[in-house]
């Protein structure tokens, strides 16, 4: 498997093309942003612990029955993965009130919903991935009726079946922000990652959080926090 140009950059990876037009690779970076870019840093070993334990949640996902992108693990920082189109929503799965849903609604951070929420944003830098609704989904045209159904099906059951595996290692599912991509022939598959760049982690025990609202918030500890949680999910 050659790798050819560079297709894309964002905030967190950098995506190529490859000799197989079906099939591109994910280079994972330790560089860290916050506040739709406002706030930046290197988080050291990011990118490889990222990688590692993104591709070990998707694979324990596709086991599940979800499917995803996830070809195979090249390297620390780089995964083969499927092409596949970028719906253009961020899906934010909610168990406990954290982050802007705790500002945006007044509930004190650390409340347990009565039920899961799950919220779309519109993948626009330049806007600040404004928060939409399922008619703005449909009436943009960002996706179908059975796109979206399918989409929010898949998120919930992600949700239990993160929610269950973590619960064994001590580690509480606060949120989680999902992407979705269309393969070529428009299979509905789950991209992007799963990490602590993406969810809030926070140990069951003690509160402590365990992923990148060390970052955000100045709280410290940032690289061992990523750690902890590729040592308890991989035993490394």
């Amino acid at each position: 498997m050659e790798k050819l140009e560079q297709l894309y950059e964002g905030k967190a990876k950098k995506v190529y093309k490859t000799s197989d037009p079906e099939l591109y690779i994910v280079d994972y970076k330790d560089d860290a942003t916050a506040f739709n870019g406002l706030k930046k840093g290197t988080i050291s070993g990011k990118g490889s612990i990222n990688n590692r334990v993104t591709n070990h949640l998707m694979k324990l996902l596709e086991k599940s029955g979800i499917p995803t992108h996830f070809v195979k693990e090249l390297s620390e920082r780089e995964t083969l993965v499927k092409k596949v189109t970028i719906v253009p929503l961020e899906v934010i799965v909610r168990n406990i009130a954290a982050g802007s849903l705790a500002k945006r609604l007044g509930i004190e951070e650390g409340v347990r919903m009565k039920s899961t929420v799950i919220e779309y944003c519109y993948k626009d830098d330049a806007l600040g991935d404004p928060m939409i609704n399922e008619y703005h989904i449909l009436a943009m045209e960002f996706a179908t009726k059975d796109e979206l159904d399918k989409i929010a099906d898949y998120s919930l059951r992600i949700n239990k079946i993160l929610t269950d595996y973590l619960a064994d290692l001590g580690i509480e599912l606060v949120d989680f922000k999902l992407e979705f991509g269309k393969t070529t022939d428009g299979t509905i598959v789950l991209a992007d990652e799963i990490s602590p760049d993406t969810c809030r982690f926070w140990d069951s025990a003690t509160g402590k959080k365990l992923d990148k609202d060390r970052f955000r918030r100045d709280l410290g500890d940032v690289e061992s926090a990523y750690q902890e949680i590729m040592k308890r999910l991989m035993g490394e």
